[in-house]
């Protein structure tokens, strides 16, 4: 799927790759690049000033610190769908690096009843394992480990602020297709406006059509899952759904069912100009860490995610 961009990656070696100066460093000796001196990186199209400038220089989040925010949605995501597939998650090659690495409770093989559910899950499994890969390999020694991840707890605390169970009773998103749709919905809609959210923090043009790619692709996920959940005729549980991730993500009311409130359908969630809206990266932590308020751990991700973006909105 990126075959073309490696290439194309290391030809526009950056100012912001990675979290910080050394680790800028260290990219371009994983680049290959080591040693090449002032006149190699000229003729890789990056000057001295422009691989190795001021970090203080930098206004927001670097390049590398937004990707691994990325990284860190893409392991849940992953975690998610290849649970459900095939019954196990990602490789320990897949998870090593920065910050606290941390396991995943919960996730088994789902029983897909209709072949096509199943198809389509294997698909997005496969899309979600190679972005892990991707973001890895792009962010190099500067890559976040994976965050210890809880989708047994977390899928019931939401599926009770989405009041889909009450109190004392479970939602396993694992245990019918159906319900592994319902969990997908959680996550999908929220990939998309968290990618177009990150889109303007990104300053090197390469990384951007990479984000660019990879919001394209969740775009089709979600579009996809909002199709199925409204042929099985699953609007009600996905509205529920919607409004719960709105009653997270701040006061405006940003989220959109799979119908709209004249029961039309509403396969695309668009504002008036028909584009997809954006959420800031607090407004995406509020979500999976399933908090109004300004926190850095809880939800899906119990001890927080690693990286330097960590911490959500004040929507409380």
């Amino acid at each position: 799927m990126f075959e073309g961009f490696n290439q194309a990656f290391v030809k526009n070696a950056i100012t912001r790759s990675s979290e910080n100066a050394i680790d800028r460093r260290r990219f371009l000796r994983a680049a290959g690049i080591t040693g090449v001196g002032v006149a190699g990186l000229g003729a890789l199209g990056v000057t001295a000033g422009t691989a190795f400038a001021d970090e203080s220089a930098q206004k927001g989040p670097s390049d590398g610190a937004v990707l691994n925010f990325a990284l860190n949605l893409e392991y849940l995501e992953a975690e998610y769908y290849l649970r459900g597939v095939f019954g196990e998650g990602l490789k320990d090659n897949q998870i090593d690096g920065s910050g606290h690495l941390g396991g995943v409770t919960g996730g088994y093989k789902v029983r897909f009843e209709s072949d096509l559910g199943k198809q389509y899950a294997e698909e997005i499994a496969a899309d979600e394992r190679a972005h892990v890969d991707f973001l890895r390999g792009a962010l190099g020694n500067a890559k976040v480990a994976r965050p210890k991840i809880n989708l047994t707890d977390a899928f019931n605390a939401a599926a009770m602020a989405a009041g889909l169970i009450k109190r004392g009773e479970e939602f396993d998103p694992f245990a019918s297709e159906n319900n592994f749709l319902l969990g997908a919905y959680v996550f999908e809609d929220v990939g998309v406006t968290a990618y177009k959210g990150a889109s303007p923090l990104i300053s090197n043009k390469t990384f951007l059509e990479a984000a660019a790619g990879i919001l394209a692709v969740e775009a089709y996920h979600a579009g996809i899952l909002r199709t199925v959940l409204l042929s099985k005729g699953l609007e009600i549980p996905a509205g529920a759904v919607s409004d719960a991730r709105d009653s997270l993500d701040g006061k405006s009311d940003l989220d959109q069912g799979i119908v709209d409130d004249h029961g039309h359908v509403n396969i695309v969630p668009t504002d008036k100009n028909g584009i997809a809206f954006s959420r800031s990266a607090g407004q995406v932590l509020n979500i999976v860490y399933l908090n109004p308020a300004a926190v850095n751990e809880g939800g899906f991700f119990p001890n927080g995610v690693n990286g330097e973006i960590n911490t959500s909105d004040d929507n409380s």
